[in-house]
């Protein structure tokens, strides 16, 4: 669970912001205190990946590729920074849900949110499709491999990329021997001065096993390649 600072902090650091809570899950997103009441329309949080999965295949749906969710994302907008343009406040609106102010301790509050917003607070991209910047993480598909050994780290070309289980790990945890997949869109917890991850481009690597309360998911539905052809 993320936990505000009271003051500035070592950024180095993330055990300043981040504390473990037991009993924090889907049903209790901000603690076992908590409840759903009033967040029916906010996008699910401390859904681990095989969760993800899960939920998606009864569905009758996927999870996206790292290459679909940002193709998704750019809705059209293929050489600008941002999912709405080149201006991350064009004319002094904000248009994701963030951090505004200096991480982890001062949250301005500017765009009217402190946690998870309702989904369609925002404008939607061109592709109609709303917060895919900012609000929450969303996992994908895809193993993490670092920049380093990707062809284009700042742009998804090849889909899927893959990766490797084994090379997913963390190696700065050697002890800890667990997988992780891309996650994109960033969260609600970005910041200028810390995390500008609410960019289409960026991912971050996150531990299949793994729950957080700023990371989500949302499903596709691919076309068949029968009804490609047709």
């Amino acid at each position: 669970m993320f936990k505000k600072a009271l003051h500035p902090v070592d950024l180095t650091n993330h055990y300043n912001w981040w504390e473990y809570v037991q009993g924090a899950n889907w049903r209790h997103p901000r603690g076992p205190g908590s409840s759903l009441q009033g967040l029916w329309n906010h996008p699910v949080v401390h859904v681990a990946f095989e969760d993800a999965e899960a939920y998606a295949k009864w569905a009758g749906k996927q999870l996206p590729t790292e290459a679909e969710w940002e193709f998704a994302a750019r809705g059209g907008l293929d050489s600008v920074e941002y999912a709405w343009g080149t201006e991350f406040t064009p004319g002094g609106r904000h248009m994701a849900n963030t951090w505004q102010g200096e991480f982890p301790w001062q949250n301005l509050l500017e765009d009217g949110y402190e946690w998870t917003a309702p989904v369609g607070s925002f404008p939607p991209n061109g592709y109609g499709l709303y917060e895919m910047a900012g609000n929450v993480w969303e996992w994908t598909t895809d193993w993490y491999q670092d920049h380093g050994k990707i062809e284009k780290a700042c742009c998804t070309l090849d889909n899927p990329r893959g990766g490797d289980p084994e090379q997913s790990r963390d190696p700065r945890t050697p002890n800890i021997r667990i997988p992780r997949k891309v996650m994109k869109g960033g969260s609600y917890l970005c910041a200028p001065n810390y995390c500008r991850r609410y960019r289409p481009a960026a991912r971050m690597p996150q531990a299949i096993d793994t729950s957080t309360c700023h990371l989500g998911f949302r499903c596709i539905a691919r076309v068949p390649e029968s009804e490609k052809l047709a």
